[in-house]
């Protein structure tokens, strides 16, 4: 089954006003994603890629999103890729079609795993794996030797998932090498990748082979996270695999109204969230530290909320409560996402005959692929969407923007149902690594994005160095030159750096880094949507003349930005 919609045979009206660009005679690149950005650079918003006989539609602009998020309209699409990914992850909830009954009934099972009450729960399960990075990191930096960014990253969500989820201790910091498991789904997710692009007559018998064997360990590492949990006889639902395996029973075993599933389809989730649950993570924190690395500023803003949090205690503590109050980290995980959206596509299919932008027909059961990093790259992003900015997800830049410019994990009722378990480990992480090291670029790395279905980046690696109470006052007397940075007003005003007292933090106006007070009259807008000269809390307000002279509804350069941070280094 490849479509959960028929597509109808008649014609509607002419589609030579949508580019199509074949790759039938070129082939398919290893990095196709970034290919098909290319190609919406050359042809547009809107454009057909043709490759031996199959086209895939691709929409990227704002306007062509927001019709083809209208659940009304379109539904999930399972494209050839996914239907490639079914091969080993079955009726997942990722990979079911729209019309299979395990979607729904894992769906009514699975939403109390993600609600604030189970994030509380997993968070020293969390917190006992970031654990792990930095005894990890310290180790790397007391001999001087470098750390491989998104290795490390991807063991620690490995870890998370394992433990929060399912109550397996896959142990990855204990080995030398990524866990089998990893090997094997990369090989697997990179097989449903390169599947596509084969072609025809062309034998794969090899590849093939290869393949069958990586799905039947995945299958055994399964089943053997399955066994531990019923040979230790916990009956609980506290986690993914108690509330799949107790669905439909009481915990006197007798049962009781309401969806169960079948051990297939247990198996396939415990895959897919073995997958998504952890390879797109360990990509958005990659990404994260790569562009904290290029941007000092945004480095340092990072390092001052965490200190403000923690003080100088070297190995903190963090509290559930403390993720919420580290908004920073969090802008910082969002604008990493929107420039390379880990999971960087998703298809939508017409629900009948359509058009979109008024003129580009769309049949009934015909895919249409929404190319997220263009869609993060469209106009409405302001004149410079390439930049990392992490004010664009200050609280007034996001209440002014349309809710479907930012897709990172899908839209409607099949988007990612884990995003807020993924975004709570990241910010924990993040918070905690840029407080306690020191980032150091030993190779001067540029930015390589590595495909395997998902993105992450390619050979980043870094060395670190102990932060010291002295490299964080270093911070608070830089930060002291931008706008609205004074040294630790948090301790000399009481309750946090804008000397606001702790409370729920008041939405709608630019400011305060840390809480988004409103230190200024609210500025005037720029057409980009971003208020004039304060970048949306992320310098605060305006400082005294001449420390930062600004052309109107611009900010200061970014070498401008270092200028000021060295001279204040060296006073």
């Amino acid at each position: 089954m490849t479509d959960t919609i028929a597509p109808r045979p008649d014609e509607l009206a002419p589609e030579d006003t949508i580019p199509v660009a074949d790759s039938s005679a070129t082939g398919l690149t290893t990095t196709p994603l970034q290919q098909a950005m290319d190609l919406a650079r050359t042809h547009g918003p809107v454009f057909k890629r043709r490759f031996n006989g199959h086209e895939t539609l691709f929409v990227s602009s704002l306007d062509l999103v927001t019709e083809v998020a209208d659940e009304s309209r379109f539904a999930k699409g399972v494209s050839v890729v996914l239907e490639n990914v079914r091969e080993f992850a079955g009726d997942g909830l990722f990979t079911a079609y729209n019309d299979e009954p395990n979607w729904a009934k894992a769906h009514e099972i699975l939403m109390p795993a993600f609600a604030l009450g189970s994030m509380r729960t997993y968070h020293p399960a969390m917190l006992k794996v970031a654990r792990r990075v930095t005894a990890c990191w310290d180790r790397r930096a007391a001999d001087g030797s470098p750390v491989d960014v998104a290795d490390d990253m991807t063991r620690m969500t490995l870890d998370t998932i394992g433990l929060a989820g399912f109550g397996f201790d896959f142990e990855s910091f204990a080995r030398d090498t990524p866990h089998p498991f990893v090997e094997s789904m990369v090989r697997c997710l990179q097989w449903s990748m390169t599947k596509f692009a084969r072609r025809p007559g062309s034998d794969h018998c090899a590849q093939d082979a290869a393949f069958r064997a990586d799905a039947e360990y995945l299958a055994s590492v399964v089943d053997e996270v399955i066994a531990a949990r019923t040979a230790s006889g916990e009956t609980g639902d506290d986690d993914l695999l108690g509330l799949m395996l107790g669905a439909g029973e009481d915990g006197d075993g007798t049962t009781r109204p309401g969806p169960a599933l079948d051990p297939a389809n247990v198996r396939n989730q415990i895959i897919t969230f073995l997958i998504a649950g952890h390879e797109t993570t360990s990509g958005a924190l990659s990404f994260a530290l790569y562009y904290l690395l290029k941007d000092p500023v945004a480095l340092r803003m990072a390092q001052r909320e965490a200190d403000e949090l923690w003080g100088d205690e070297a190995d903190p503590d963090p509290s559930f409560e403390d993720i919420g109050r580290l908004p920073f980290a969090r802008q910082v995980l969002n604008e990493a996402l929107r420039l390379w959206p880990t999971a960087a596509a998703f298809s939508r299919q017409a629900r009948e005959d359509t058009l979109i932008g008024g003129r580009f027909p769309v049949r009934a059961g015909e895919m249409v692929t929404v190319l997220t990093p263009m869609l993060h790259r469209d106009p409405s992003w302001g004149d410079n969407p390439e930049m990392f900015d992490p004010a664009r997800f200050g609280p007034e830049a996001e209440a002014a923007r349309s809710p479907h410019a930012y897709k990172p994990f899908g839209t409607g009722e099949r988007a990612c149902i884990g995003r807020q378990f993924a975004l709570h480990e990241a910010t924990m992480l993040l918070a905690l690594l840029v407080h306690r090291y020191r980032l150091i670029d030993h190779t001067d790395y540029r930015l390589r994005v590595k495909e395997t279905l998902t993105l992450k980046p390619d050979g980043f690696t870094l060395t670190l160095a102990a932060r010291t109470p002295g490299d964080r006052a270093a911070v608070r007397a830089a930060l002291a030159v931008l706008p609205g940075g004074g040294p630790s007003r948090r301790k000399r005003r009481g309750g946090r750096p804008c000397g606001r007292a702790a409370g729920p933090r008041p939405a709608g106006y630019p400011g305060c880094w840390c809480c988004s007070a409103p230190t200024t009259a609210p500025a005037a807008s720029s057409p980009s949507g971003s208020p004039r000269g304060d970048r949306s809390g992320f310098l605060g307000r305006r400082g005294t003349a001449g420390r930062v002279r600004r052309r109107a509804g611009r900010r200061p350069s970014r070498r401008h930005r270092r200028r000021l941070l060295q001279r204040a280094a060296h006073r």
